[in-house]
């Protein structure tokens, strides 16, 4: 039996999430020809490659014995919701601003989605060009699952929500899940909310600041969570990094 350690095995399952895709080829075939070898269903404690074929058998795959790559999943999109509420303030009737600011709640900010949506795409950095929020998360247990993560608005159920969308490779575990869920509570309460805050939106009579967090009533929940359903359909996204297998190639 291969002794594996802890840390090596912790990679592997984190970079290969169960549904890869995993193809094949001889070392003696002068084309490299790939063939279709099935999805992965699991890493073993020896770190092989368990691969679930197209008609139900098994092959199971060594590293430095076959020759195989690894393709993982297509993400997936996750919506996380949130309530969006707003600060609005009017000029008086001598054109001074009111001290004693309004609070707007979805219903009203429906009107608003397209303004909003425009300062939410404002606010977004240069850094956050390729992953969105997921630029400043220093979780390693979320990196190699959530690609990227954006907070935007969508109007639902009669009123505008915070929403942010991540696109996920694999299946969360509910602990992921919960570290995802507190990593964005906190970029809508002090970090890249906080930015969104500051920034005025002019509308007639006055101007408001948008608000992604909230201390009453506020919660960021699944779309199942929220309103009670599955979630849509699946967004697909271009294929991540292929790794090369077996050859210990990984590029």
């Amino acid at each position: 039996m291969q002794d594996v350690s802890k840390e090596w095995l912790e990679f592997l399952r984190n970079q290969f999430p169960v549904g890869s895709r995993i193809q094949t080829w001889e070392l003696d075939d002068p084309r490299n020809t790939l063939e279709e070898a099935g999805k992965l269903d699991h890493i073993d404690d020896e770190g092989r490659f368990h691969v679930r074929q197209s008609d139900g058998g098994e092959r199971i795959l060594a590293l430095g014995e076959e020759m195989f790559s690894v393709h993982p999943p297509e993400p997936t999109l996750l919506k996380l919701y949130m309530p969006l509420t707003a600060s609005f303030y009017g000029r008086n009737e001598w054109g001074d601003w009111d001290e004693i600011g309004e609070e707007w709640d979805g219903k009203t900010l429906l009107d608003y989605e397209d303004r909003i949506l425009g300062a939410m795409v404002k606010n977004r950095t240069p850094e956050e060009a390729e992953r969105g929020l997921m630029h400043w998360c220093d979780k390693d247990s979320l990196d190699a699952k959530v690609r990227s993560a954006e907070f935007t608005v969508e109007a639902r159920n009669g009123q505008l929500w915070g929403v942010a969308e991540c696109q996920v490779i694999g299946q969360l575990s509910p602990e992921e899940l919960a570290g995802l869920k507190d990593f964005l509570t906190g970029q809508a309460s002090d970090g890249w909310g906080e930015g969104l805050e500051q920034q005025a939106i002019r509308v007639d009579g006055g101007e408001f600041y948008v608000h992604l967090w909230q201390i009453d009533g506020w919660s960021i929940q699944t779309e199942a969570e929220r309103f009670g359903q599955m979630q849509g359909e699946a967004k697909d996204m271009k294929h991540g990094t292929t790794m090369t297998m077996g050859g210990m190639s990984l590029g």
